[in-house]
């Protein structure tokens, strides 16, 4: 058997990349503060309830499983932080009524299946949260350091998809759809079967106007135009709720593109991902070269209320591992041939107060500094990644190149 194997999605970092990780995180901290977001470290486990009530049986379904052997309780590990931090501001942290909270975070999660087939299970969760405030204006903030943490990370062509979740909502109720025909249209907007929609359409009582609408949502995805050009005409009988929403999506899309020229934006109305417990826009964003969404958001307001405080509530997330992929023009702590960094300083293992106090020195000034452990030792000074070495001439330590 070989013991040295770790089971299948579970990642460790060796020096390289774990240094690279602590360096983005450590810039993404800094980025975060600069906004005002304050730093919290939720535990890795927590009794289950507390990590699958706000968030549905999808959750769930992804969280292990394990039993408190001090009282018995069900405890799970947590599969995504935004419920524990949802917890955070509504039960843990007195606020006045009303105030906004920001909050961010960077830890690892443990899920009992990855998203996409050989993945990961145990990412580096980054997300950023903003309770208290319900409009516009906190949507397009948060949606704009998701975009500034994708750009810090190297990331210059981004595409942005967005929907609205409560255009569908409100769409359903309008036309009066019982529970089980919302599960069953739900199930096949999520695949995105039309042809299953055509056929359930048919054998329905509903009116003309209600087939077109519901017919209509699927298709309703693509250029921004789109919203003018095809979804206020086809949702247009969809009731109050639905154009405010159309309307809300074009003003958001209008404040970002002024913003962010730059980014690409699309519209997909018929977006699934979140369903159970978004109540307002979602959105997800790519880069062109990769063919997966590399950071994830939406509003998902009342989240609190299993706490004891509900608060309007949106913001993102992502994987440290995945912006470190992305990052381009960083300087990176590695070589181009994966070898571990060469600019640290070899000092000689005497014993010399005038040795010891540069090597303080050199450390203190930011340098890597290793010392020999035996005198004979005579492993190159690039095996041991450095690049200089510190010796005695003339009566006095200096720091010369390699050879």
């Amino acid at each position: 058997m070989k013991y040295w194997l770790l089971p299948d999605g579970i990642n460790e970092s060796l020096p390289d990349e774990a240094e690279s990780l602590e360096a983005m995180r450590r810039k993404l901290l800094d980025l975060y503060r600069g906004w005002g977001y304050r730093f919290v470290m939720p535990p890795l486990v927590e009794y289950l309830e507390s990590l699958s009530i706000a968030m549905g049986s999808q959750l769930d379904l992804q969280t292990f499983k394990l039993t408190d052997q001090t009282n018995g309780r069900m405890m799970g590990v947590r599969a995504d932080i935004t419920p524990q931090v949802a917890r955070i501001d509504s039960h843990r942290m007195s606020l006045l009524p009303g105030q906004p909270n920001r909050l961010c975070y960077i830890g690892s999660v443990l899920r009992t299946h990855s998203e996409v087939a050989g993945g990961s299970r145990s990412p580096i969760q980054v997300g950023a949260e903003l309770f208290g405030h319900a409009g516009i204006e906190s949507d397009f903030e948060v949606i704009s350091l998701m975009v500034e943490t994708l750009q810090s990370a190297g990331a210059t062509k981004i595409v942005l998809d967005l929907g609205h979740v409560g255009i569908l909502r409100a769409l359903m109720s309008k036309v009066g759809l019982s529970a089980k025909q919302e599960s069953v249209y739900l199930d096949q907007l999520e695949r995105k079967s039309l042809p299953e929609i055509e056929s359930w359409l048919k054998d329905s009582n509903f009116d003309e106007v209600t087939c077109d609408m519901l017919r209509a949502v699927p298709l309703l995805h693509g250029e921004v135009n789109l919203l003018e050009r095809e979804a206020a005409k086809k949702l247009s009988l969809g009731g109050e709720e639905v154009l405010q929403a159309l309307d809300y999506l074009k003003l958001l899309i209008n404040k970002l593109a002024k913003a962010y020229p730059s980014i690409a934006i699309n519209i997909d109305l018929a977006e699934m991902r979140g369903y159970a417990y978004h109540t307002g826009i979602v959105y997800a964003a790519y880069i062109p070269e990769n063919g997966r969404e590399v950071a994830r958001g939406g509003r998902y307001d009342g989240i609190g209320e299993n706490f004891g405080n509900a608060r309007p509530a949106t913001g993102f997330s992502c994987n440290l591992r995945t912006l470190l992929a992305l990052e381009t023009t960083a300087a990176k702590a590695s070589d181009s041939d994966g070898s571990i960094e060469r600019n640290g300083v070899l000092a000689p293992i005497a014993d010399d107060a005038e040795l010891s106090a540069l090597i303080n020195q050199l450390r203190a000034d930011g340098e890597i500094v290793i010392r020999q452990l035996v005198a004979t030792d005579k492993v190159a000074a690039s095996a041991q990644g450095c690049n200089r070495i510190i010796e005695k001439k003339s009566g006095k330590w200096q720091i010369i190149a390699a050879a």
